[in-house]
């Protein structure tokens, strides 16, 4: 059964990217991506073997704690559940739950970040083991260890498979999964104001309570040896266990519970209909504004994108950090950026529907138009956010009179990332499954398309901004007075070029964004 799952996932993945050449760059990149993680984490455990014996086995439990977090929190954030995979594709199979469990759980052993994982954790051994009889008890700890991040990770997304695929259930998770990663910044906040006191002894606490969960176990057992390392072994492989049968009880009951995504929503009219402009424009700002009143995974990205900045405006603003008005335009600028990268993907979001604009568009002037309206709606509820933001950061910093600057160097990076996410729309464009969680970005197979365009879009917008936002930085704040402009300039020209090519390859962009989910 668990080689059929494999075998199947594999076929899966080989088809999606037939014949595709975007979809094999994207996967490619991935893979890449994968590559650099297991090798750059391995690199950086063995290293420890070179540094004092407490601080190393502290360091270990604090990244196999975040290894354990990236798999709970990071597939429900960046790529979603592995659709390869998804427990509703077996619903009508005669499989009983506990070899679906075992299917899916070798088929999600079988990608790259599952391998990435086992060798950066294999690091771990090499920079913490002490003598020969160590290195088997330690491969055993990160064998159970990763199978604890792999079932745990899957048990979470199968038991809350009937909430995200609810409208409700996926906006109170998005703010949960925000909340979460808000708070790992907690540690860094307490010692960027000086509160922690020594970093090693603040570390040395924090791994004191680390020590009794599972990734402290794992990683005592291989530092530790012995019959104490035997006894933890025992501990992780109960834990494992545990995890097995609650995943196999969820995944149960996610395939004899109704669906609760067919519920039909109402629809209302919007308040600011009335003095939006007309025609096509006027049409596109309005589906756009409600796109980001009822999409979940629109708004994910908005509160993820505030919630950042406001954690990074108290890292940054520590005793030892950034003030004045430095500190007053980051902040702003990094939530123009998060926001801006939402628009790489501009049609995604509109799925099979974007048929209906390509029955009408008669040239590259029509889908200018929809991109100027995309552009005008993301601004509508972007500058005010970024103005609350820029006051708020200058205040902290201490430097009231620098909000302004603040505003319009983030307002013109904004326009920037849109102008930017325009061409990228057009050039690596994805669909937006449907029915999936708050957090879900791609369909199957084009996950490395989606990771591929936001970090083109960073790169290129990072750089286009880079002759606005630096000379504020270093204090020539008369230069954000052209932040404004340069945007909008940016802007058009990323409308008018992303038009041209989009026009041109309508039924591929189509064909991209309607892909079955």
């Amino acid at each position: 059964m668990a080689w059929l799952f494999v075998r199947l996932k594999l076929r899966l993945i080989a088809g999606n990217l037939r014949g595709d050449t975007m979809r094999q760059i994207g996967y490619a990149f991935t893979l890449a991506g994968a590559l650099a993680i297991a090798g750059g984490g391995f690199a950086l455990l063995a290293l420890l073997r070179t540094a004092p014996a407490d601080l190393a086995l502290n360091v270990c439990v604090v990244m196999f704690t975040a290894l354990t977090v990236i798999w709970l929190v990071g597939p429900l954030m960046v790529f979603g559940v592995d659709e390869t995979v998804d427990p509703a594709r077996l619903a009508l199979f005669p499989l009983t739950a506990r070899q679906a469990a075992l299917g899916m759980f070798a088929a999600s052993a079988a990608g790259p970040w599952p391998l990435a994982s086992l060798v950066l954790s294999l690091g771990a051994v090499a920079g913490l083991a002490r003598g020969p009889a160590a290195v088997p008890i330690g491969l055993v700890a990160v064998v159970l260890h990763v199978a604890i991040c792999l079932v745990a990770s899957r048990a979470l997304t199968t038991a809350l498979s009937g909430v995200l695929r609810t409208r409700r259930g996926r906006d109170l998770l998005a703010i949960g999964v925000v909340l979460v990663i808000l708070l790992t910044q907690v540690p860094n906040l307490v010692l960027n104001q000086g509160i922690g006191g020594d970093p090693r002894e603040y570390l040395a606490g924090v791994t004191s309570v680390l020590r009794w969960t599972p990734p402290g176990m794992a990683a005592h057992a291989i530092a530790d040896g012995g019959l104490v390392a035997l006894a933890e072994l025992a501990v992780l492989a109960l834990v494992l266990l545990v995890l097995v049968e609650l995943w196999t009880a969820a995944l149960r009951r996610a395939m004899v519970t109704s669906d609760a995504s067919t519920q039909v929503g109402s629809v209302r009219r919007g308040r600011l209909e009335g003095v939006l402009p007309g025609g096509a424009l006027g049409a596109v700002v309005a589906k756009e504004l409600k796109y980001l009143r009822r999409e979940p995974r629109g708004r994910m990205g908005w509160v993820a994108a505030v919630g950042f900045s406001i954690v990074m405006m108290f890292s940054l603003g520590g005793r030892n950090g950034m003030d004045g008005p430095a500190l007053a335009v980051v902040v702003p600028c990094l939530a123009a950026l998060m926001i801006g990268l939402q628009a790489s993907n501009a049609f995604g979001i509109d799925g099979r529907a974007l048929w209906m604009n390509a029955l009408v568009y008669t040239g590259a002037r029509d889908i200018r138009t929809d991109f100027a309206g995309r552009h005008l709606a993301v601004s509508l509820v972007a500058v005010p956010l970024l103005a609350v933001l820029s006051v708020t950061a200058a205040l902290v910093a201490g430097d009231p009179a620098a909000a302004p600057a603040a505003l319009l160097t983030a307002t013109g990076l904004l326009l920037v990332a849109l102008g930017v996410g325009s061409v990228v729309s057009v050039v690596l464009p994805y669909t937006y499954p449907e029915r999936v969680n708050a957090f879900t970005s791609a369909a199957p197979g084009q996950g490395g398309v989606a990771f591929a365009g936001s970090f083109g879009s960073m790169l290129a917008t990072g750089s286009l901004a880079l002759p606005v936002v630096v000379p504020v930085l270093l204090g020539f704040t008369w230069v954000a007075l052209l932040g404004v402009p340069y945007g909008l300039a940016v802007a058009a020209g990323g409308r008018r070029l992303a038009s041209g090519i989009g026009y041109a390859r309508l039924p591929d962009l189509l064909a991209a964004v309607s892909r079955p989910s």
